[in-house]
């Protein structure tokens, strides 16, 4: 589901070796075809377009009567409130229907989902994750993740404490655009083996290697 095959994962792996070669810290990459299912995305959508064919047919109220005739003949010379209230029901129901079940489809939903929303989605799975797999999993609290979310064309680094206490957002600026440069461009692996190196470096500035090191996260690609 990622499109990435065993050669990457190896250049990966291989990256995060040498990545970690000259620093105490410890470099997890994480990849997920994407952060979440967007559900709620698609049901507001729906909303959304029950609420538009409300406001429309309040606002031209004479397009009901219209609808009526064209589609049934009318009910009566004159349709009664009663007819056509139903009528706006259906249009109403009709249309939230059409909208939710159109959104069923992942890439309809994922083109329709606001980019806000997705880096929001984004950085708390990558948060999730990194909790799980890799704070506080190394003595010094040197753990950094490099977590990408393929659907989305995103990516996130989270760092542990040590790490925040030395450095600020900015100084995974480069190893962010050269993730997601690549990523945007198909291919995946390499921008993950560039952001690792950046961030290896990084590592190796703030943490330089000591001689109680020891390689506490398996160096691989965890894929989610």
């Amino acid at each position: 589901m990622l499109g990435l095959s065993d050669d990457d994962r190896a250049r990966v792996g291989e990256a995060i070796t040498a990545a970690e070669l000259d620093s105490d810290g410890e470099i997890v990459a994480a990849a997920t075809p994407f952060s979440d299912a967007y559900h709620d995305v698609a049901l507001h959508w729906a909303v959304a377009m029950l609420i538009a064919v409300l406001a429309w047919f309040a606002a031209f109220p004479a397009t009901l009567s219209r609808a009526d005739a064209l589609l049934f003949g009318g009910w009566r010379e004159v349709p009664g409130p009663h007819e056509l209230l139903t009528l706006l029901m259906v249009f109403a129901v009709l249309s939230f229907t059409v909208v939710l079940l159109l959104l069923r489809i992942p890439a309809l939903r994922m083109a329709l989902t606001p980019a806000s929303t997705k880096q929001r989605r984004v950085r708390r799975r990558a948060i999730m994750v990194f909790k799980a797999g890799a704070e506080r999993r190394t003595v010094g609290r040197t753990g950094v993740l490099i977590f990408l979310s393929m659907a989305e064309h995103r990516a996130e680094i989270v760092a542990d404490e040590a790490l925040h206490k030395v450095t600020s957002e900015d100084v995974w600026g480069e190893a962010m655009a050269a993730l997601t440069t690549e990523l945007k461009a198909g291919r995946a692996a390499d921008g993950l083996v560039a952001a690792i190196g950046i961030v290896g470096a990084v590592l190796a500035t703030h943490f330089p290697k000591t001689d109680a090191d020891t390689n506490e996260i398996p160096d691989r690609l965890v894929e989610l």
